[in-house]
């Protein structure tokens, strides 16, 4: 089976557990919070394929500055937003690219990872494992409200999340705010060139289909004669 294949089989499975295990309360709350963003027009404000990604630099588990423009300079990059390492799709997610690590860097692929989570709390600080690409700590949610995809949690999940244990104030430094979890495909012109944007966070890129694109945007163009 396909990494991809089975990110999706995974992300399936896990939806389904939730869907039979979560409390009646607590599912008709997040419904009405999933409708609510879907109708806020977040997907359309978001950047697109065609738009140029805003640079930025933000640092990794130990403290290192990672720069987009920097990184651009090796070749495409895949930028994924994630909400925190509370979030199990979202570890699903990195654990699917982790597997394709080596496949990425055969291609030339740069894979940078974003979460509001301060160092201290970041996936990346706390897993015995480290993952085999850097995990930028979003301080006040700058680089995501730069490509138009942070959003504030409603008032509703507030208590909700706090009850969960995923309080964000106390992982993120100060806010209620989250990322869509998108993810771009952005070449070394800095031009995006894939944008998955989706307001339910249960559904993600498949990332075979994100490497695709990366290495099309990595191939030099011939000129027509």
């Amino acid at each position: 089976m396909s990494q991809h294949a089975a990110l999706s089989q995974d992300l399936d499975a896990l939806r389904a557990h939730y869907a039979t295990h979560m409390p009646a309360d607590i599912a008709a709350a997040m419904t009405r919070a999933d409708t609510e963003l879907a109708a806020s027009g977040i997907v359309d404000r978001a950047l697109k394929a065609g738009q140029y990604a805003p640079d930025f630099a933000a640092p990794d588990a130990e403290g290192t500055t990672v720069r987009l423009s920097r990184a651009l300079r090796d070749g495409a990059v895949i930028l994924s937003f994630y909400r925190g390492d509370w979030c199990p799709y979202c570890n699903l997610e990195l654990r699917a690219y982790a597997a394709l690590a080596r496949e990425m860097r055969g291609a030339g692929i740069r894979l940078i990872t974003v979460s509001p989570q301060d160092p201290d709390t970041s996936v990346q600080a706390a897993n015995a494992d480290p993952y085999p690409f850097p995990v930028l700590s979003d301080s006040g949610s700058k680089i995501a409200k730069s490509f138009g995809i942070a959003f504030d949690l409603s008032d509703e999940l507030r208590p909700v999340y706090a009850r969960l244990g995923h309080a964000l104030p106390d992982m993120n430094g100060s806010d209620w705010i989250l990322p869509i979890p998108a993810t771009y495909v952005i070449a070394p012109t800095g031009e995006i060139v894939l944008a998955f944007i989706d307001t339910d966070y249960r559904r993600r890129l498949d990332p075979a289909d994100a490497i695709a694109a990366a290495i099309r945007a990595n191939t030099p163009r011939r000129k027509a004669a």
